[in-house]
């Protein structure tokens, strides 16, 4: 192969090398369009309230053993009243020896069931609060949500919901559970999540790579 053979084919790939570069830097274009999102992103936000309102479900059932035992009740109190939604009243009798397992599946089912509630909670926060709120801003937003969900969850849906399945009214009964324990139950779960809530907002990765070479840098005269 003679010498302008060799420079016509070494151009030839100048070429391509030009070519492949413009390509990716059109497509590199569009990609940073994209990313990070431009809207609100609430499938990240559903996922860290998911999260964070398992966090927070522990943090209130913690707190709710810690008060059932200072005032001689069964430390899972709650647990058991919980339970009478698919159980009804015979998850009252239940105690660390009769029911055991029942307890701590309904304390796993509790942790669940805050992390599905976590989700609404900290989408409708994330909405409100913004990403840089103070803590008293979110403090109240979260203590607002907590009473709304308690008083939809409560007086909305388990008041005719339970009796209609179970034949009973226990979770909302005063007597059983006292509207200040399970109102309380609720805007702590909301303050924790208001506590946790920079852990979850979304900050998009940015990667440091070196520039490239040109293609006439690369490729020697």
């Amino acid at each position: 192969m003679d010498i302008d053979a060799k420079r016509q084919e070494l151009n030839e790939l100048r070429r391509r090398v030009q070519q492949l570069e413009a390509e990716l830097a059109k497509a590199e274009d569009e990609s940073s369009r994209e990313w990070p999102p431009k809207d609100f992103y609430a499938s990240y936000y559903a996922m860290a309230g998911g999260v964070m309102g398992s966090v927070a479900a522990i943090v209130s059932l913690l707190a709710n053993i810690i008060g059932a035992t200072a005032v001689g009740k069964s430390p899972l109190e709650l647990i058991r009243v919980y339970l009478t939604f698919p159980l009804g009243a015979r998850a009252l009798e239940f105690d660390s020896q009769n029911g055991s397992v029942a307890l701590a599946m309904g304390a796993c089912l509790y942790i669940g069931t805050g992390m599905l509630i976590g989700i609404p909670i900290y989408l409708a926060m994330s909405y409100l609060c913004g990403k840089d709120s103070a803590l008293p801003k979110r403090l109240a937003v979260g203590a607002v949500l907590g009473l709304a969900t308690w008083a939809v969850a409560f007086y909305g849906i388990l008041s005719w919901l339970q009796p209609m399945l179970f034949g009973g009214n226990w979770v909302t009964d005063s007597a059983i559970l006292p509207v200040w324990v399970a109102a309380g139950t609720h805007v702590l779960f909301g303050l924790t999540l208001a506590v946790l809530y920079p852990w979850g907002q979304f900050t998009a990765y940015k990667s440091k790579m070196r520039p490239q070479a040109t293609a006439r840098e690369s490729v020697p005269e």
